[in-house]
């Protein structure tokens, strides 16, 4: 069905477009071109359809639709704003427009894009007039629709509560084009048409702006503002279920045009079922989310042990035992054997320093000077001689090593 009704519009368009270039008429061209965008969309939406998720693309290809939505709005209000900048020149040097068939083909653009539009569920764009904000055209027109309605109830169905904004263009665009016909025929301003034109393609531009906005915001994988509130109120449902403690890092984004999918870790008690937890957070989640990841961690508190800390602490090893009346070299004071040795002793290491160690006597080596230790030189030793026998008395420096004579 959607091929045959392809194949229609295809020859309808191009016969519409031979009509236009010998009208000589801008703004019947805009009307012709509102269409044809969404056959495209409509093509790539019954192919997405009977494709299934595989290994690589595991989110299925629903996002593809959202491409093309996007991409198919995006160059309609391209070719709105080339169509204002050609309506700007034309305004300079009007040419003539013929009449004979702007009003046959009028009529013709308008049967066969409602045919399409109301015989074919394209379901992106059905679906993104319904979710994405209202147009200007659409609020614009919202009071009236409320006033016809009061007058006549059954189009409540299709007025509101708001008028699908695709029909409601083509509408305005054959209202706009049967007005130009009469300007032209009674009065001949030809400058209307092109007025005509730039007043198509602003409207157009309008109405495809907040589907574009949409699908963007779709493709940047953003929370949808009109689930926010459920999203909300499950969330604080999950939050107050028996052994859940807390609900972090979640995340839901539109995979595609109604389908939702989402992630979330939830921290839970450590005596608290894991599975339990998990079916009841999933039962509460995927009526709305669709595709759901769950992960399911327990508290990592621990008990600190005394004992163990205590044991594994370096301060707390065992001193070594002295002897009740051992006397220490250094400072000849007497140690008692439940007490530690001095802290500030010489030879003796406080909590955080290492044991300093002298050297020997007869050691070379140079002195550190930065232990806090008085640097003093070895005693002189004197040589064995006498004065009887004319012998000087010499004596040596142990710190450098050479004689002198006195």
């Amino acid at each position: 069905m959607n091929l045959v009704l392809s194949a229609l519009n295809l020859l309808c368009t191009g016969c519409l477009l031979m009509w236009c270039s010998s009208t000589n008429s801008m703004g019947q061209y805009t009307h012709t071109r509102t269409h044809t965008h969404t056959l495209i969309t409509c093509l790539i939406s019954s192919w997405v359809a009977m494709k299934k998720p595989s290994q690589v693309y595991s989110f299925g290809f629903e996002r593809l639709e959202v491409l093309a939505v996007f991409a198919s709005t995006v160059l309609v209000q391209l070719g709105a704003l080339f169509i204002l900048k050609e309506s700007v020149e034309r305004f300079m040097e009007q040419p003539e427009v013929h009449t004979g068939r702007l009003l046959v083909g009028t009529f013709v653009a308008l049967f066969f894009n409602l045919l399409t539009l109301l015989s074919v569920r394209n379901k992106p764009f059905a679906y993104v007039s319904e979710a994405a904000s209202s147009s200007w055209l659409q609020e614009h027109v919202a009071d009236l629709s409320r006033s016809l309605c009061g007058i006549i109830p059954g189009l409540s169905s299709v007025l509101l509560p708001r008028m699908n904004p695709f029909v409601l263009i083509n509408l305005a665009g054959a209202m706009s084009l049967c007005i130009t016909y009469m300007l032209i025929e009674i009065n001949n301003y030809n400058a209307v048409d092109t007025a005509s034109a730039a007043a198509i393609a602003l409207m157009t531009f309008g109405t495809m702006y907040p589907m574009s906005v949409y699908s963007g915001k779709v493709l940047l994988q953003t929370t949808p503002s009109h689930v926010i509130g459920q999203l909300d109120k499950l969330l604080r449902e999950v939050s107050t279920l028996d052994g859940v403690l807390e609900v972090r890092n979640e995340h839901f984004w539109t995979v595609g045009f109604g389908s939702l999918a989402g992630s979330a870790h939830v921290r839970i008690r450590r005596d608290a079922n894991e599975q339990l937890v998990l079916a009841h957070v999933t039962n509460r989640l995927l009526p709305l989310v669709s595709t759901l990841t769950v992960q399911i961690f327990k508290d990592d508190w621990t008990r600190p042990l005394l004992t163990g800390a205590l044991s594994a602490s370096p301060a707390s090893a065992p001193l070594p035992s002295v002897g009740p009346l051992e006397l220490d070299p250094l400072t000849s004071t007497p140690a008692k054997p439940s007490s530690p040795p001095p802290e500030f002793s010489f030879n003796t290491p406080g909590k955080n320093a290492p044991p300093v160690l002298l050297p020997a006597p007869g050691h070379h080596a140079h002195r550190p000077y930065a232990l806090g230790l008085g640097y003093t030189a070895a005693p002189p030793t004197w040589g064995a001689g006498t004065a009887g026998d004319g012998q000087c008395m010499c004596r040596s420096y142990k710190t450098y090593g050479q004689f002198s004579e006195m």
